[in-house]
C-alpha cells in the first residue's frame, strides 16, 4: 500500500508523549511553533502514565512518585491551572525482622528522637549529614537548568560554562570541596559510613543510590545516585516527595493540557516506523501505518537506541557515533508490582492502621540485605528477598479506588533484563511477583489474604511496552561515565544529532531520569535557539 503525504507541514514533529516529549512541544509550542507529537501507545505520558489496569483501580503503572519536577516548568507552564495537585508524601517506614523498624518522617524533631531511639550519636549526625547533602543540592541544581559544556571545544562560550561550575566549586567550604569529590567517586554506603553507624538506617538511605543502575549499594558512584534523588523538590523544599493526585498521568495530562493551550496537536497510537532523512537532514516521520508526516525540526524523546538504530536507515550517521550509541548502558534492573487490596497490610512491628501507611514502605532492613539481594542479580536471577518501595496511594488520594479499597504500589530492585540462561521473563514473570508478595508477608502477613489483582511488570514488560531499552527506567543508567557532557554520548550531549534538525529531549540526556522535565524543556531551548525549524 503507498505511503500517504500528510498535507499539513510542521515546524516541530516530537517522538513520544511521555512528560520529556509533552514539556518539549509546550515549550516549543508557547514560542509560536507548529508542533506535533505523536505518542505509539493509547494513553500519554510514557512511563509516567495512569491506567485503569482492573475496573475501579488506577494505577501509576510505572513511575509512582513526583520530587524532582522543576519548579520553573510548572511556573511556565502554569501547570496547577491545568490540574496538577500534589499531594506530600510523609516519610519513610522501614519494617526489621527483629520486630523493630525506623520510621523517618518530615517533622524534624519526631525524625531525630525515632533516629536517637536507634542511636543518639546518628540523631545528631543526621542533622549535619542533612545540612552537608542541602550544601551538595545547592552546587548541583543549577547544573541540572544548563546547557551542558563541550570540554573538547575551545568556543569561548562553552569554556565560560566550565568556568562557571568551576568558580561555584572554588566558593565552596573546603569540607564541602571534599564531600563534592567524595560523592562523584564513592558508593553510597561508604559515603554513610562516614556519617551513621545505624545498619537500618544507612540500608534504607542507600536505596536511593541504587535506583534504575544494575550497580549495588557498595558500587562505586551510586553515591551521586543517592544525591539525585536527594535533591527532590515541591515548592521549592528539599527532598520532598508526593503523589500527583489522580496518579503520575495526571502530570503528564497536565502538561498535555498547557501545550494544547499553546497551540500544540497531539495524536496517541501512532507509531513511529522510520525518520526521514534527506541530504543529513531531518525532514520528517514514516508512521507504522505508511503515513508520511513532514516537518522542518524531528525532536525524539525516546531513547538513543531506538532513534539511532531503530528508527534511522543505516548509512546516515557517523560510525564513530555510533560506536557512541551501541556503548551507551541500559542494563535495566527493576520491576514493578502493583496490587488491588481489600484493605491495608498489617505489620507486625507496627500493627494497625496508622500514619506510617501514608508515606514510602521500604523493605531494606540491612546493607547485607540490600548486597544480598544484588548478588543474586549479578548472576542473572531476580532477587529471592529484593530491595522493594511500597506506597499506597489510596490513603491520600481515594479517587483512585473503589470505596474502602486500596492500591498497593511496589517498585521492586532487583530484577535484571538480562536473565541466566536458561531463564527468560516470560516464564519467570509471575514467579517474580510471587517473590515479592512473600518478601512483604515477612513483614505484613495478611497481605497475602487481601490482594484481589496484581499485575507484574518486568524489565522486559518496559521495553516492549513502553518502549525503554533493557526496561531501564531513565533511558539508560545515571553512572558517572553517563553524565553530564557524557550523556547519551560524547560529544553530542547538548541535545542535538549529527542529523541536521534531529534533536533529543529525553531522560537519556542530561540532567537524566525521573519525573523531572528539565531535559525536555533543555532540548526545546536549543532548538529555539537554532531557529527552531
Amino acid at each position: 500500500m503507498p505511503a500517504v503525504s500528510s498535507s499539513t507541514k510542521y515546524d516541530v514533529i516530537v517522538i513520544g508523549g511521555g512528560h520529556n516529549g509533552l514539556t518539549n512541544a509546550a515549550y516549543l509550542a508557547k514560542a509560536g511553533k507548529k508542533v506535533l507529537v505523536l505518542e505509539r501507545r493509547h494513553v500519554l505520558g510514557g512511563a509516567a502514565c495512569t491506567e485503569e489496569v482492573f475496573p475501579g483501580f488506577k494505577f501509576s503503572v510505572c513511575s509512582y512518585v513526583v520530587s524532582l519536577l522543576r519548579p520553573e516548568i510548572i511556573r511556565d507552564l502554569d501547570l496547577p491551572r491545568h490540574g496538577l495537585e500534589i499531594l506530600p508524601l510523609d516519610g519513610t517506614f522501614t519494617p526489621m525482622p527483629n520486630g523493630d523498624h525506623l520510621w523517618r518522617v518530615n517533622d524534624h524533631g519526631k525524625t531525630h528522637r525515632e533516629i536517637a531511639r536507634h542511636s543518639r550519636v546518628d540523631a545528631e549526625a543526621y542533622d549535619e549529614f542533612g545540612k552537608a547533602m542541602q550544601a551538595m543540592c545547592r552546587f548541583v541544581k543549577p547544573i541540572l537548568s544548563m546547557i551542558p559544556p563541550d570540554p573538547a571545544t575551545l568556543n569561548p562560550r562553552e569554556l565560560m560554562k566550565l568556568v562557571f561550575i568551576g568558580r561555584r566549586f572554588q566558593g565552596m567550604s573546603s569540607e564541602d570541596k571534599y564531600n563534592q569529590v567524595q560523592l562523584m567517586t564513592m558508593s553510597a554506603i561508604d559515603f554513610l559510613d562516614q556519617w551513621f553507624e545505624t545498619d537500618v538506617l544507612k540500608a534504607t538511605m542507600s536505596a536511593s543510590g541504587i535506583i534504575g543502575t544494575f550497580l549495588g549499594v557498595r558500587s562505586p558512584g551510586t553515591a551521586y545516585v543517592l544525591l539525585h534523588h536527594y535533591m527532590g523538590e515541591i515548592d521549592g523544599a528539599f527532598r520532598a516527595w508526593g503523589f500527583a493526585r489522580g496518579g503520575t498521568g495526571a502530570i503528564s495530562n497536565a502538561i498535555a493540557d498547557a501545550a494544547r493551550e499553546a497551540g500544540a496537536e497531539i495524536r496517541t497510537e501512532a507509531a513511529i516506523a522510520k525518520i526521514l532523512v534527506k541530504n543529513g537532514r531531518a525532514t520528517g516521520v514514516v508512521l507504522a501505518n505508511g503515513d508520511e508526516i513532514y516537518a522542518d525540526v524531528v525532536s525524539s524523546s525516546v531513547d538513543p537506541r531506538l532513534t539511532f538504530t531503530k528508527m534511522i536507515e543505516p548509512g546516515n550517521l557517523p560510525d564513530e557515533f555510533m560506536d557512541g550509541v551501541r556503548r551507551y548502558k541500559f542494563r535495566g534492573s527493576s520491576g514493578k508490582v502493583n496490587m488491588a487490596l481489600d484493605g491495608l497490610p498489617n505489620f507486625k512491628c507496627m500493627p494497625g492502621v496508622g500514619a506510617h501507611l501514608r508515606g514510602a514502605m521500604s523493605i531494606s532492613p540491612s546493607v547485607e540485605y540490600m548486597e544480598k539481594a544484588y548478588d543474586e542479580a549479578k548472576y542473572g536471577h531476580w532477587s529471592s528477598h529484593p530491595y522493594i518501595d511500597m506506597v499506597i496511594p489510596t490513603l491520600t488520594d481515594t479517587s483512585l479506588a473503589p470505596p474502602g479499597k486500596h492500591i498497593l504500589s511496589c517498585f521492586v530492585q532487583y530484577a535484571p533484563y538480562k536473565l541466566a540462561p536458561g531463564f527468560d521473563w516470560d516464564t519467570e514473570k509471575e514467579n517474580f511477583g510471587d517473590a515479592v508478595v512473600n518478601t512483604i508477608a515477612e513483614y505484613a502477613p495478611n497481605i497475602k489474604d487481601i490482594i484481589l489483582h496484581r499485575q507484574v511488570v518486568t524489565p522486559l514488560d518496559l521495553e516492549r511496552e513502553w518502549g525503554l531499552s533493557e526496561g531501564n527506567i531513565f533511558q539508560g543508567e545515571l553512572s558517572l561515565e553517563q553524565l553530564f557532557f557524557l550523556r547519551p554520548v560524547a560529544g553530542w550531549a547538548q541535545f542535538r544529532s549529527p542529523i541536521k534538525n534531529l534533536y533529543m529531549c529525553g531522560s537519556a540526556t542530561h540532567p537524566g531520569g525521573g519525573i523531572m522535565g528539565a531535559p525536555g524543556r533543555l532540548a526545546a531551548l536549543e532548538i529555539l535557539k537554532d531557529g527552531g525549524a
